[in-house]
Formats: structure tokens, C-alpha cells, sequence
């Protein structure tokens, strides 16, 4: 049968899988640490923000496959390098990002801030204790956005050899072998839903006034 196809290659799926959970994930790290800096910045300034804002949505217009392309000879890498695709994944999850943290930060009520500042809390302490804590859920949806995104455009690396689960794609549309386009198509899927759903549980962890709160609304 077709889909016998699958068990019998379940190690490459399973490799497959990992390295598309690589690819995703570690640009979405990177771009994090690097947007949050970029972010408070944007917050903190006029001027900054008329920069990095629109620098980081004309970014994201580039398309992944020119970036795939023109890395390896900014990097001095071969194409093939995996760190074609971290690199260039990594931009556009800091593309996302810049402007949700910004938003994030300049999200948190301004009475939060001054009775913080009032206490004596200098802008670090600050930022660390209460504006980035009270930023959060709106940084977890940019985050939540970012993920699944690169989730999918880590197949567009397939088409450059690269890619992960992109391979299944185009080695089943030079086969005409359906079974492994699909298997494909529902893996990647399957790892963007687990991924935006261990996101969306990791910011209500990180939040739990907010948890508290929805309680006693439900309560009251």
C-alpha cells in the first residue's frame, strides 16, 4: 500500500522533522534577543522608532528564497549551509518582532510605570521587574506570529536543498509521489499548531496575574 511508505521511512521523516524544528526554532531565539533591545529602543525614542520600525517592515518584504540566494556571499558561506536559512530567518523574526515589543512595551499603563519610577526603580530595573513582565502577553502573540511563519518558510529552503520537511515536498513532486507531499504538508502543520499552542501555554505561565484576574472576573 502507499501509505506503507511511511513506517518504512520513518527515519528519515523523524530526521527530517528535527532539522525543520532546528531551522524554525533557533532564528526565532536569536530574533527575540535581538528585537528586544531594538524594541525598547523604538520605545524610548521618536527618532528611533521612525527608524527601525519601517526598516524592519521593508525587511520583511524581501523574499526568503532571494535571501537564501544572496547570504551565502555576505556570509562567505556555500549554499548549502544550514546557517543560510538561521541567518535569514533570524531578519525576518526580527523583522516581526521589533515593532510587537515596541508595541508590547508601550502597551504598559503609564500609572504602572510612574508608580514604579516612584519607588525609586531606575530604567533597567524597571524594564526587567515591570514593563517587560507587563508586556508579555502582547510580545507572546508577536512571538506566536514569528514561529509559525518561520515554520513555514523554513520549506521554501527546500528548493535550494535545504529546508527539512520542504524536502519531502519536492522530492514527492519529482517522484509524482502524493504520499510524501502530503505527509509533508501535515507534519508542518503539525508542528506549527504544537508550536503556537506551547507558546500560547508558556505565556500564560509567564503571566499568572492575568490568570488571577480572569478568575475573579468570572467570579465576581
Amino acid at each position: 500500500m502507499i501509505w506503507s511508505w511511511i513506517p518504512r521511512n520513518a527515519d528519515l521523516i523523524l530526521s527530517l522533522l528535527g532539522e525543520h524544528l532546528v531551522l524554525s526554532l533557533v532564528p526565532v531565539v536569536i530574533g527575540l534577543v535581538v528585537s528586544v533591545p531594538l524594541g525598547w529602543l523604538a520605545n524610548r525614542s521618536v527618532a528611533a522608532r521612525a527608524i527601525l520600525i519601517p526598516s524592519a517592515g521593508i525587511l520583511y518584504t524581501i523574499p526568503s528564497l532571494v535571501l537564501f540566494i544572496v547570504l551565502p556571499s555576505i556570509l562567505g558561506t556555500k549554499i548549502l549551509n544550514p546557517i543560510n536559512v538561521v541567518v535569514a530567518l533570524a531578519i525576518y523574526t526580527v523583522a516581526l518582532l521589533v515593532r510587537s515589543v515596541a508595541d508590547a512595551l508601550a502597551a504598559v499603563p503609564s500609572a504602572v510605570i510612574a508608580a514604579a519610577t516612584a519607588m525609586g526603580f531606575r530604567s533597567l530595573r524597571r524594564f526587567a521587574t515591570v514593563d517587560f513582565p507587563l508586556a508579555i502577553p502582547v510580545l507572546i502573540a508577536g512571538l506566536r506570529v514569528a514561529t509559525v511563519s518561520n515554520i513555514s518558510l523554513v520549506s521554501v529552503g527546500a528548493a535550494i536543498g535545504i529546508g527539512g520537511l520542504g524536502q519531502l515536498f519536492t522530492d514527492g513532486y519529482d517522484r509524482s509521489f502524493p504520499t510524501e507531499i502530503v505527509t509533508g504538508i501535515a507534519l508542518s502543520m503539525l508542528l506549527a499548531l504544537l508550536a503556537d499552542a506551547a507558546l500560547l501555554a508558556l505565556g500564560r505561565l509567564a503571566t499568572p496575574w492575568n490568570r488571577v484576574g480572569t478568575a475573579a472576573g468570572r467570579t465576581s
